[in-house]
C-alpha cells in the first residue's frame, strides 16, 4: 500500500517556524539561503518576507556592500564570501562588478552575455583570450595601457626619448617595441602590438633531458639508486665539474617525472621518488589555505623564548600513538625540561572531545606551576584546544605542518613507547593501570640529556624546591 503524498499547499506553519525564518534572515539577508537552512519552501518564505516588508534586492545589496568592505580590509575572497554566506563565484562577480540576472551576466561596460544564447560560448572564449592578451605578467614588461600611451604620444609627434621619459622606460625599450611590434604597413597599433608580444611569450622547446642523452642517462641511473633530484644536481657538479652541458635543475627533473609529455624519463623511474607520487601535489598560499580548526591556532613561532630554550619547567609536548587501523589511541605528554612522561587513557576513542577531557584530567593532577603550556601538532584530535585552554589556563601552541622535530622530546618518547605498544597493537586492551606502569618505567630510566638522572628524580627536585 502506497503512502499518500503530503499536500504542502495546505500545510500549516507554526509561529516558531516563521520566527526562525526571520531570525535567519537577519544573519543571511537571503530568502533562499534562510529557507534552505531551515528546510522550508522558498515560496512560503518569500511570502513571509513580502508581508514583513523585506526587500530581497535591498538585502542582496547590503550583503554585497558588506562583502566589498571585508575585501577592502584585506580579507581573502573565499573567507569574505564564507563570512557573508555567498559562494566564492558570487564574490568573484562582485569583485569584477558583474551583475547576475535570471538570463545572463551584465558586465560593467554594458556588455550582456545570455545563458541560453548560441554565442555564449564563443563570447566567453573570446573574453578569455582577451584577458590573456591584456594580462600584466610583470612590471618589467610593457602593458597594454603603456602601449596605448606610446601610440598616442607618437601620434602627437613625440620623440622616442621623450616617450621613454614620460613612461619611465629606457629609450631602447621604446625603440625595440616600435621596431618589433609594428604592423605590416609599418604603423604601430597598441592592441596589435600586445597580441604580437603575447604570441611570443610561449616558446615551446624540448627539455634538456630529451635532447641531451648523456645527461638523461646520468639522471636515470641516479634515480634508480634513490637519489633525490637535488642530490642529482649536486652530483652532476661534482662528477662533471667542467662540463656545462651536464647541468640540470631539480625542477626540470620533477617536471620530467610528473609530466611525461615534457619528459625524457621513463615511467618506471617514477617509483624512485621517496614520496611515491606520480602527480604533483598542488600547493596553496597561506591565504588560500582553509583554517585547520574553527578556533584560531597559536603557532609555535609565537611561543615564548622561555619555552623554546627549556629554561622554565612546566611546558609540555603532546601527541597520540595509535593502534590497529588508527581506531584506538593513547595520548602522550612529555615535560620539556625534565622529560617526565604522562600517558592519558582514552578508552572511548580519540575524538576531539575525548582527547580534551583526558588532557584536562591529566593536567588537573599537576601543581599550578607545572601547567605552563602545551605544544601539539595539527591533528584533528586537538579541535577542542580552546576549551582545553579555558579549563586549564594553558595555551596550546601548534607546530608547523610536517614538522615533527618541533616536538622532538615527544617524538623520541613515542619511539620508546613502541617497545611496549608495537605498531598494529589493539591499544584498547590496556587499562589506566597498565599505562601508569609503563610511564613509571620510562620515568625511572636514566637519561644522558639529564646527566644520567631520571625524569622522576628531576621532577621530584622541582616539587621539593617549589
Amino acid at each position: 500500500m502506497t503512502r499518500p503524498k503530503l499536500n504542502r499547499k495546505n500545510r500549516k506553519y507554526t509561529p516558531e517556524e516563521k520566527a526562525s525564518f526571520h531570525e535567519a534572515m537577519e544573519h543571511t539577508l537571503s530568502v533562499s539561503v534562510a529557507a534552505r537552512a531551515l528546510g522550508l519552501p522558498i515560496r512560503v518564505c518569500r511570502d513571509w518576507a513580502r508581508k514583513a516588508g523585506i526587500d530581497g534586492k535591498r538585502a542582496i545589496t547590503a550583503r554585497r556592500e558588506n562583502y566589498l568592505r571585508l575585501r577592502s580590509e584585506g580579507m581573502h575572497r573565499i573567507q569574505a564570501a564564507r563570512q557573508i554566506g555567498v559562494t566564492a563565484k558570487t564574490g568573484k562577480y562582485w569583485d569584477l562588478g558583474i551583475r547576475r540576472t535570471t538570463n545572463g551576466l551584465i558586465y560593467p561596460d554594458g556588455r550582456v552575455i545570455r545563458y541560453n544564447s548560441e554565442m555564449t560560448r564563443t563570447q566567453l572564449a573570446a573574453e578569455a583570450s582577451l584577458r590573456a592578451v591584456e594580462a600584466v605578467l610583470d612590471p618589467r614588461f610593457l602593458s597594454l595601457r603603456e602601449r596605448e600611451r606610446i601610440r598616442d604620444l607618437r601620434a602627437l609627434g613625440e620623440s622616442i626619448r621623450s616617450v621613454a621619459a614620460i613612461l619611465g622606460r629606457a629609450p631602447s625599450t621604446i625603440s625595440r617595441e616600435l621596431r618589433e611590434n609594428q604592423t605590416e604597413t609599418g604603423s604601430y597599433e597598441a592592441y596589435g602590438a600586445q597580441r604580437q608580444s603575447a604570441g611570443r611569450r610561449l616558446r615551446p622547446r624540448d627539455s634538456k633531458l630529451v635532447t641531451k642523452i648523456p645527461l638523461r642517462e646520468f639522471v636515470q641511473d641516479k634515480l634508480r639508486i634513490h637519489f633525490s633530484p637535488e642530490q642529482i644536481c649536486h652530483a652532476l657538479v661534482k662528477e662533471h665539474p667542467t662540463d656545462a652541458e651536464m647541468r640540470v635543475s631539480p625542477e626540470t627533473i620533477y617536471q620530467a617525472l610528473y609530466f611525461q609529455a615534457r619528459g625524457g624519463l621513463k615511467k618506471e623511474v617514477q617509483a624512485a621518488l621517496r614520496s611515491g607520487r606520480t602527480h604533483r601535489k598542488p600547493q596553496k598560499t597561506e591565504q588560500e589555505r582553509r583554517p585547520r580548526f574553527i578556533d584560531p591556532m597559536i603557532m609555535i613561532a609565537d611561543r615564548p623564548a622561555e619555552v623554546a630554550d627549556r629554561a622554565v619547567p612546566g611546558h609540555w609536548e603532546g601527541d597520540l600513538i595509535t593502534g590497529t587501523q588508527n581506531k584506538t589511541a593513547i595520548a602522550t605528554l612529555v615535560e620539556r625540561t625534565t622529560r617526565y612522561v604522562m600517558l592519558v587513557h582514552l578508552p572511548g576513542g580519540h575524538s576531539a572531545e575525548e582527547v580534551r577531557d583526558g588532557l584536562i584530567a591529566a593536567m588537573a593532577t599537576l601543581p599550578e606551576h607545572l601547567r605552563g603550556s602545551l605544544t601539539w601538532d595539527q591533528g584533528s584530535e586537538m579541535g577542542a584546544h580552546k576549551q582545553f585552554t579555558i579549563a586549564t589556563n594553558m595555551p596550546v601552541y601548534f607546530c608547523d605542518p610536517a614538522s615533527p622535530w618541533q616536538r622532538g622530546s615527544n617524538e623520541n618518547t613515542n619511539g620508546l613507547l613502541r617497545q611496549y605498544f608495537p605498531k598494529g597493537t589493539d591499544l584498547s586492551v590496556y587499562g589506566a593501570a597498565d599505562l601508569e606502569h609503563v610511564a613509571q618505567e620510562l620515568n625511572g630510566r636514566p637519561r644522558k640529556t639529564l646527566d644520567w638522572d631520571t625524569p622522576a628524580e628531576r621532577l621530584r627536585d622541582l616539587l621539593i624546591l617549589t
